[in-house]
This record gives C-alpha cells, sequence and structure tokens, in this order.
C-alpha cells in the first residue's frame, strides 16, 4: 500500500511540475499578429497554370487558392491547426497556399475558405482568428466550393 502511495504521490508531482512549467502559447499554431508590411516580400500564393496536375482534382482545390490571394494579409495573420508550423515550419496559413499544402489539406483549405468568406462579411482578422481557434471552419463544406 505505501509503494502504490509514493507511485501516486510521484505521479501527481510530476504532473502539477509540468503544468508549472508548460506555456500555454505554445500549443496555439504560427501566425503573425499584424498584417505584413507593404514592403514586404512575400513568396507567391500559387495561381494560374500552377493550379493543374495531379494535386487539383477537385474545383474547391483551385478555387480555395483563388479566395487565398485575394485575402493573403488575413491568411498571414492567421493560424493553421493542422500543425504545419511543426512538421513544414509554416509561419501561418498563408504559408500553406505557397506551396501545394492547401490542396492537399482539407484542414487548411477550409480555414482558408473560412477567412474569405469571414473577410467578405467585414470581419477582422482578430475575429476570424477566434472563430478558427473555436474550430468555426469545421463548417465549411468544401465539395460545394467552386460550383457557384
Amino acid at each position: 500500500m505505501r509503494r502504490i502511495l509514493l507511485t501516486l504521490a510521484v505521479g501527481l508531482l510530476t504532473v502539477a511540475g509540468y503544468a508549472q512549467w508548460s506555456n500555454p502559447l505554445d500549443e496555439l499554431p504560427a501566425y503573425h499578429a499584424t498584417a505584413p508590411a507593404n514592403s514586404a516580400k512575400l513568396p507567391p500564393i500559387l495561381s494560374g497554370k500552377q493550379l493543374t496536375g495531379p494535386n487539383f482534382h477537385y474545383a474547391w482545390q483551385v478555387e480555395i487558392y483563388k479566395e487565398a490571394a485575394k485575402v493573403q494579409g488575413v491568411l498571414y495573420q492567421l493560424p493553421c491547426y493542422c500543425r504545419c508550423d511543426r512538421a513544414l515550419g509554416h509561419k501561418s496559413l498563408r504559408s500553406c497556399f505557397e506551396g501545394l499544402h492547401g490542396a492537399e489539406c482539407s484542414t487548411c483549405a477550409k480555414e482558408g475558405a473560412y477567412a474569405y468568406r469571414m473577410t467578405k462579411r467585414g470581419w477582422t482578422a482578430k475575429q476570424i482568428r477566434a472563430g478558427i481557434e473555436h474550430h468555426e471552419y469545421e463548417k465549411i463544406d468544401l465539395q460545394k466550393l467552386g460550383k457557384s
């Protein structure tokens, strides 16, 4: 019995110690707090003939890149919850559309579509970021994009 209590005590101390030193900001994916400077040289969003080939099977894949190009400054200020910041070194949701990742990942695509729609409604990047943090983008139906 004494051994079990000692094990439980050590376990509780370990959990408490970890919680004390963990940083909740580390859990938020990468994004920029402000829009890019006008003088900033950012990689282009894929466009035109780049939106063809084996990675673009569906109309929504092309549509999402066209929409992303219209709200680049907003995407720059948004996190991406597929965690491509860790796996691919992305700095914000905008990074997903500088290459093929936005066409291959439904999370990125839905977040991009959400950002475009909310921007059209007059929402700020901060308001859109809050919606993304609450996973509102998950309501986007990608199959309906590009059909209107």
